[in-house]
């Protein structure tokens, strides 16, 4: 690009990106943006050549086609899984090029932020006004998308709701990207506001999940359940509104019905992988190995080499074929983490992959001698800050194995007790952990003991507050914190030390040692992603910023 501004740059500066399967469609698109005088222009035939494109180097315009003729992966469904990951970015123009176009496929192409449909066949004429239309709305939204951009959101609110008020050009699209930007802030009654009045005038999918959505941040579960029910009834095929029944039901710990609404979105959407991922660990985690490893498998085909892949779903895949008794399919799942080293030069994650992999191998070949030396070598890093709740839940399934086996590690259930104490932060987690090592019964029970102990720890300790000694409280609860390093009851100390703070002496030093300890084990203690691809907040539209995001706090609940 040249430097022009985005706000300046002629729709000739921009580069180009033909998406089509027919190689002579294909050809004459490309003849065309040559004629209209754009001298960067590239093609791809399939959409995951398009996707590694778009991952790797920007591009201005995109002209995808909507079907790809053996394959279940849409032009479509290219596009929402580039904006739920955040891959593409405001100033893009898409253009999706269909020989047919129904009022569903219009209304749902709507929902994506498509900035046009283009019939075929197609004269250039006809392409270059739709191209020049589409570019004039990026113009037009310049000073929305460059605040978002630069990070300034408040800005960027007042922009799109000067739009929406007055109801100029694009100002349905400028009211969705206020709420957007109000979630994002913390403001879900204002946002859930936004949605509302926008569903009244016209009842677009995409509003009536946005009430839902702001119900669900509002601590609203019941009636974001009931919004999300009538909007799955009225729009089956709206996947997104699945996305956010997943959410609602692993927060509600009802895993069951939480695959069942990951199901559904799959079932939408076949070539979507962080949809197809989240279904397969799902699906694990509920016992139900053939389902996991075939959606597993699925997502690993079609996205292994995507920026939307997530190498969680290799680890369960190859604890799906462990449960199969494939030596050869975890074989292949140790080759395709290989890969992923090659490519991010062994980050710390992968490596754990691949010696848990290698355990697994020597596991369904029954080297059991070398199994249990594995598996000490695993333990030994159950308390480093870097071993988060992924890591224990893999290590659990993993030792839910052996338990269920003919060898015997009395030491086990040391770990169990260990890792239940360090992560048992909240019921859904203690969920998550309990299903992890439902292999093996007595494991399962000793997690959900371990959270029945960490309640019992934090009401002890309360108890002292109640007795006047609020001191005592954030002593005993950072001396628990050393030996099980659980989250809840370094955000117990926390929350004590700031409510009570004028009554505790000391409380300057006790207050660094509970933020050192904070700042230790926080990150470790999130909850896992379950394939979603990083940053996005199901169901809503993405936006792609310089500026973080705030970081998410971690599943903790506070008694």
């Amino acid at each position: 690009m040249n430097q022009k501004t985005k706000r300046e740059m002629d729709l000739l500066d921009c580069s180009a990106l033909v998406v089509d399967g027919n190689a002579i469609s294909r050809g004459v698109i490309l003849q065309q943006l040559r004629d209209f005088g754009m001298m960067t222009v590239e093609a791809a035939t399939r959409p995951l050549e398009a996707r590694t494109k778009l991952e790797t180097k920007p591009f201005e315009i995109v002209l995808c086609e909507q079907r790809f003729p053996g394959t279940d992966y849409s032009g479509q469904e290219l596009l929402d899984d580039l904006r739920r990951a955040q891959i593409l970015p405001y100033g893009t123009v898409f253009v999706m090029l269909t020989a047919e176009a129904t009022y569903a496929q219009v209304s749902e192409a709507a929902e994506s932020a498509l900035d046009s449909y283009l019939l075929k066949p197609h004269t250039a004429g006809s392409l270059l006004d739709r191209l020049k239309h589409a570019h004039r709305r990026k113009v037009l939204l310049a000073d929305i998308f460059e605040a978002i951009e630069a990070g300034n959101f408040t800005q960027a609110i007042q922009h799109c709701l000067v739009r929406y008020r007055a109801q100029s050009n694009y100002w349905m699209y400028a009211g969705r990207v206020a709420a957007e930007l109000l979630m994002r802030e913390g403001k879900p009654e204002e946002a859930g506001e936004l949605y509302r009045n926008i569903a009244a005038q016209q009842p677009l999918p995409w509003a009536r999940l946005g009430v839902a959505r702001s119900q669900l941040e509002a601590g609203k579960p019941e009636a974001a359940l009931n919004s999300l029910e009538n909007l799955a009834q009225d729009q089956p095929a709206f996947a997104d509104t699945y996305d956010v029944l997943v959410r609602l039901h692993l927060d509600n710990s009802d895993p069951k019905a939480a695959l069942e609404a990951a199901r559904r979105a799959a079932d939408i959407t076949p070539g979507s992988v962080d949809r197809l991922q989240r279904y397969g660990m799902l699906a694990y985690y509920q016992g139900d190995f053939d389902e996991a490893a075939r959606a597993l498998d699925r997502a690993t085909l079609l996205g292994l080499t995507s920026k939307l892949y997530d190498a969680q779903c290799l680890m369960l895949l190859t604890f799906a074929r462990l449960q199969l008794k494939d030596a050869q399919g975890i074989k292949r799942c140790i080759v395709q983490i290989e890969k992923l080293m090659e490519r991010q030069e062994n980050p710390p994650r992968l490596v754990r992959f691949k010696a848990m992999a290698n355990t697994l191998l020597l596991l369904v070949n029954k080297q059991l001698a070398a199994v249990v030396d594995d598996v000490k070598m695993h333990a030994k890093e159950l308390k480093s800050p870097e071993f988060d709740v992924e890591a224990a839940c893999n290590f659990l399934t993993l030792i839910s194995e052996i338990g269920r086996s003919e060898m015997a590690l009395e030491v086990a259930n040391d770990w169990v007790s260990t890792l239940a104490l360090r992560f048992c932060t909240s019921s859904g987690l203690t969920d998550l952990l309990a299903n992890a090592a439902a292999r093996h019964p007595p494991y399962e029970s000793a997690v959900r003991a371990g959270y029945q102990r960490i309640g019992a720890i934090a009401q002890e300790a309360m108890a002292l507050t109640v007795a006047g000694k609020p001191g005592e409280t954030v002593k005993t609860l950072l001396a628990h914190c050393d030996t099980t390093l659980n989250l809840k009851l370094m955000e117990t100390a926390r929350l004590t030390l700031e409510r009570h703070r004028p009554r505790i002496q000391d409380a300057d030093a006790l207050e660094n040692d509970v933020q050192v300890r904070l700042a230790l084990y926080t990150a470790s203690c999130t909850t896992p992603p379950m394939g979603q691809a990083k940053g996005r907040s199901a169901g809503g539209l993405k936006l792609r910023t310089t500026k973080e995001a705030p970081v998410a706090k971690p599943n903790v609940q506070i008694d």
